[in-house]
């Protein structure tokens, strides 16, 4: 069944309301590789509950909905479905524990044309259940590499940000763990991509690889680190674009040009020398 426009723009995607525990935003602080350094301080702030802190990119699982186009009723073949940009607005540093509503919403889609794929836009809204106060907003870009040709229009589509150039002014390696992505899932993301090696095979993986958004979470802390001294509340917005898998165990390398605001970034893989995240920009609060 073909993607029919007005449907999948008004598709009806569920309310999530969530309880966040202390253990929930450790998890997930643990999941993109804080505390790899047991005596590195600043990163225990963000594990040890007595003076815990939350990662900003740990919005990204709050009010999560889930895989929804995977629901045969949004005419999307989800089987080539790739996330591909991902965006963070931080209204204000994140609570470590309480509930949390998650709205979302389609708020475009791109024809590309027979052959060439469909871009869908959406947006999520995470609020305090208690105060109805905006924590934060998300907005995607999934490429729906099977569904071009639908009939829909071929526009707009949001430029990326541009690619700095010359050497960058910080550049911060963070490694990741071999059984990273086991970890990660935990936050609710149970793509077997990223645990069952036949199915990362099917794929065209010889082992299985990273989920994309814990590859943002470790850009996250490199961001946060380097440009905000571990402080959630100089953090404003990071907008990337996924480039390439990460593999557990690899070690990411964040390169960073500082600009008026904030900073352009992207990242590699160092083990083989591959850019996995480009067209970075992050903003100050």
């Amino acid at each position: 069944m073909p993607i029919a426009y007005e449907k999948l723009l008004n598709f009806p995607i569920p309310e999530i309301r969530q309880t966040l525990r202390w253990q929930d935003t450790a998890l997930y602080n643990f999941s993109v590789g804080l505390g790899q350094d047991p005596m590195d301080k600043a990163q225990l702030d963000f594990l040890y509950e007595p003076r815990l802190k939350a990662l900003p990119s740990l919005a990204v699982v709050l009010g999560y909905p889930g895989f929804w186009v995977r629901d045969p009723a949004s005419g999307v073949d989800w089987v080539k479905v790739v996330h591909g940009e991902q965006s963070l607005i931080l209204h204000k540093p994140l609570p470590v524990e309480g509930e949390v509503i998650g709205t979302s919403r389609v708020t475009g889609i791109v024809d590309r044309g027979a052959g060439k794929g469909a871009m869908i836009y959406s947006a999520r809204e995470v609020k305090d259940a208690k105060t109805g106060e905006l924590l934060a907003t998300l907005e995607m870009t999934t490429f729906a590499r099977g569904d071009g040709g639908f009939g829909g229009p071929s526009g707009p589509v949001r430029p990326p940000h541009p690619e700095p150039e010359g050497a960058p002014d910080i550049t911060l390696d963070l490694p990741t763990r071999p059984e990273q992505a086991l970890v990660y899932r935990l936050n609710g993301d149970f793509n077997p991509l990223h645990i069952d090696p036949d199915v990362a095979r099917d794929a065209g993986f010889d082992r299985p690889i990273l989920h994309g958004l814990c590859t943002f979470g470790v850009v996250c802390h490199a961001l946060l680190k380097s440009l905000c001294g571990y402080d959630p509340a100089r953090f404003g917005r990071m907008d990337l674009r996924f480039s390439a898998p990460v593999f557990p165990g690899e070690t990411i390398r964040t390169e960073i040009w500082k600009q008026a605001g904030g900073a352009a970034f992207r990242a590699r893989v160092l083990e083989r020398d591959k850019v996995v995240v480009s067209n970075g920009r992050f903003l100050h609060a």
